[in-house]
């Protein structure tokens, strides 16, 4: 088992980090930058080491200083969870270089995932439905329009290196097309600085399905479940659900084999996702593969009983996987809705500052992740997330009925949040029936969401 583990991120998953760790004996240590001093992070785990000022690249994405800490404090492994550095390949592979164990898949992989145009094409190799589109970057906006031409409109522009909703337009004609390529070039460049992007055809009114995978590095390979993510606002998701209760048995079975046979073939190891769209038909195309724990992994451990991040200590120290062997047994329901710190009536405006009154839901089946504490200052420079409240119920409809509870019991008092507007989602009918789908939040809520 590694013995001491660095945590290269911050905020509630930091410290669930910590949490995992710390039931299997490991030593942790935070990193912070100097905006995040009095986190609880820092006060969680055995060591803390400031890497820099609040801004991002500065600290959180200042490998140099992040390496450096790891070596300061002898650890032998860096978690990296989510965002952040989480998908950096050269990170990872400096990581290998100096001996330190990278928590997650290996450099190769991640680089090859994170190109989303070779991801596809090496999906579709791996027996992938993939959807149609550019066979890798596109080279001018000329070969962009006899593309949408052969597969017809509406197509959708990426960016080949991107992620959280960014480089991403959806266009119903040539005019259009010409218009969105150099913005989508520019975008790219500017979010990822790749200013490589690849098209697809649009699927209309899909849901959004993903696969959690994860695989030790001795052959044991495991789908958990699928989780729908349909629930977003900007291509960002807001809400998450295990099962989908869209998908029928048949279908939900052979993505599970596709993408177990997808995995094998392609040797990825440790914890991975695989995102579909599904439409209407229930035919599955794939989007991209996210090389890291997903934000919403607890819906997943809710109804399988496996502790994700524990697994991937376990697959990093190159050990079985602590279920091996065994069939997973599904239980139940799960969702999560993200907690931000936002005023969803003055254009989802982040709204930092600090906590003056704090009182966080309990009872049966609520799980609450987050750093937050009473008189805790929320910073400004980071992302707007600051918990999730996650429930399991026997059914949808209990889960629903739970976390309908607990955020009507969630008090977060001197900031804005979002969670009237989470719990307006909750009780809305097309919700409620599950007649949703990824325009769901536009089409329902309009121009508020955005």
């Amino acid at each position: 088992m590694l013995k001491k583990v660095l945590i290269a991120n911050r905020g509630e998953i930091a410290v669930r980090i910590i949490r995992a760790c710390r039931e299997l004996g490991v030593q942790t240590v935070a990193i912070y930058s100097e905006a995040d001093r009095d986190s609880l992070a820092v006060k969680l785990a055995d060591e803390a080491i400031c890497v820099g000022p609040a801004i991002s690249k500065k600290s959180y994405l200042n490998v140099k200083n992040i390496l450096e800490a790891a070596c300061l404090s002898g650890a032998d492994s860096i978690h990296p969870g989510f965002g952040f550095l989480s998908e950096n390949a050269s990170f990872a592979k400096m990581c290998d270089e100096i001996g330190i164990k990278w928590i997650g898949p290996n450099h190769e992989m991640i680089d090859l995932m994170g190109n989303k145009s070779k991801a596809k094409e090496t999906m579709k190799k791996a027996g992938v439905p993939v959807i149609q589109g550019s066979e890798g970057d596109l080279q001018s906006v000329e070969q962009a329009i006899e593309i949408a031409k052969q597969i017809h409109y509406p197509v959708i522009l990426k960016a080949a290196a991107g992620g959280g909703g960014k480089g991403i337009r959806i266009v119903y004609n040539e005019g259009e097309l010409r218009k969105a390529y150099e913005l989508v070039k520019q975008e790219a460049k500017s979010s990822f600085n790749d200013d490589r992007i690849y098209l697809e055809k649009f699927i209309e009114n899909p849901r959004h399905i993903e696969i959690q995978v994860v695989a030790d590095e001795l052959g044991n390979v495991y789908t958990l479940g699928e989780r729908d993510c349909s629930v977003q606002r900007n291509h960002q998701k807001v809400l998450e659900e295990t099962p989908s209760a869209i998908l029928s048995q048949k279908t939900r079975e052979k993505m599970q084999k596709v993408v177990k046979n997808a995995i094998e073939k392609i040797g990825y190891t440790n914890v991975g996702t695989i995102e579909f769209l599904v439409d209407k038909n229930q035919e599955f195309y794939f989007m991209e593969m996210n090389t890291r724990l997903q934000v919403e992994h607890p819906v997943t451990e809710a109804v399988t009983g496996v502790d994700l991040v524990k697994e991937q200590i376990r697959i990093a120290s190159q050990m079985p996987l602590s279920f091996a062997g065994e069939k997973i047994q599904f239980d139940g329901h799960s969702m999560e809705c993200r907690v931000n710190a936002e005023n969803p009536e003055q254009n989802f405006r982040p709204c930092p500052g600090k906590i003056t009154g704090l009182h966080l839901p309990g009872g049966n089946g609520i799980r609450v992740d987050t750093a937050i504490y009473q008189d805790y200052t929320v910073p400004q420079c980071y992302d707007a997330m600051i918990a999730k409240v996650i429930v399991h119920g026997k059914t949808r409809e209990e889960s629903i009925a739970k976390m309908k509870s607990a955020l009507a019991e969630f008090v977060i008092e001197g900031i804005d949040t979002n969670i009237e507007f989470l719990l307006k989602i909750l009780s809305n009918d097309k919700f409620v029936s599950n007649q949703y789908d990824t325009s769901f939040l536009e089409k329902e809520f309009g121009k508020k969401i955005h």
